[in-house]
């Protein structure tokens, strides 16, 4: 008689669920969290370098993350598909945390995160090159506006400009290139991979770069660091699990209620109004976003009102 198969006692990861409305608590969950990592990391801005308040981010990071690297722990999460995706997922993740840090020594927290939310349109341009996707005139139209949006909050040119502005959207870029690696991965690897790759990629690098800019923390420092960690981990195991219950066009118009978190924190932490030109840009950057997201969601029901038709030869 045949022996029976061995089964596989390694990690699998979960089928992706049609389950729109988990999906949407999660992203407005995630935005609280990120909201308050991105606050809190301004305020230690003003004591430490960006890189080092980074590091600290990455330490908690990959302490949470600890269980995923013990062979013998169930949770054991190293073993991958898709190596180089996972590296290239990290080091954007670390860049997209350390330019946005950056920006916040020298930018109001709304002005700089109205910025970054220029990524869904990045995403929109990467879709094309990287997932082959076709993007209609609509929706580049939809990007041009978002694009006249940070153009009107920057101001370049103007007295109010200022160089770091470009931190924000290099970050925002990033951002955009990690949502689209973690659409790819999604339902191929189990968010204790994914998150436990990105904790020793980010810090690895990290641990390189401190050294030429190390300040001795204060207890203080510390203790506000372990709360950015811990927020911005939380916050980004939070988006992993919500893109297996939504595509990222249901999400992307509820992740700009982070907008409103940041821009309370920043006028009760800091004292921080967005000025005039800052709201009417985020205005355009959003409105961009809600757009492209809803012809997104048309031509999703459109592809699968196609796949359902019986065919005439059936």
């Amino acid at each position: 008689m045949p022996l029976p198969a061995k089964k596989l006692t390694g990690q699998t990861a979960p089928a992706r669920a049609d389950r729109p409305f988990r999906g949407i608590a999660l992203i407005l969950a995630s935005t609280v969290f990120l909201g308050s990592s991105d606050v809190t990391s301004k305020y230690l801005s003003a004591t430490l370098p960006s890189i080092e308040i980074t590091w600290i981010r990455f330490v908690v990071f990959t302490l949470v993350m600890v269980p995923g690297m013990l062979p013998g722990s169930p949770l054991f999460a190293l073993r991958t598909a898709l190596p180089g995706l996972q590296l290239m997922r990290g080091a954007a993740m670390l860049g997209s945390s350390l330019f946005f840090i950056s920006g916040l020594r020298y930018l109001p927290i709304a002005e700089a995160s109205a910025t970054s939310f220029v990524s869904p349109l990045l995403v929109t341009a990467l879709s094309i090159v990287v997932l082959r996707e076709g993007v209609g005139m609509r929706r580049w139209l939809a990007t041009a506006v978002g694009l006249i949006g940070v153009l009107i909050i920057l101001r370049p040119g103007s007295s109010a400009f200022h160089v770091a502005a470009f931190f924000p959207l290099v970050s925002a870029a990033c951002w955009a290139s990690l949502l689209i690696m973690t659409r790819i991965m999604s339902g191929r690897e189990v968010v204790m991979t994914t998150m436990t790759y990105s904790a020793i990629i980010g810090l690895a690098i990290l641990c390189v770069l401190v050294p030429f800019v190390w300040v001795a923390p204060t207890w203080h420092d510390i203790f506000f660091g372990i709360i950015v960690g811990v927020a911005s981990t939380a916050g980004q195991w939070i988006v992993v699990l919500a893109f297996r219950y939504a595509d990222a066009s249901v999400l992307a118009p509820f992740s700009y209620t982070q907008l409103l978190w940041v821009s309370i924190l920043g006028f009760l932490v800091f004292g921080e109004v967005p000025d005039i030109w800052t709201v009417v840009g985020a205005v355009f950057v959003v409105a961009s976003g809600l757009y492209t997201a809803h012809r997104e969601r048309l031509r999703r029901s459109q592809l699968m009102m196609l796949e359902a038709e019986p065919s005439p030869n059936a």
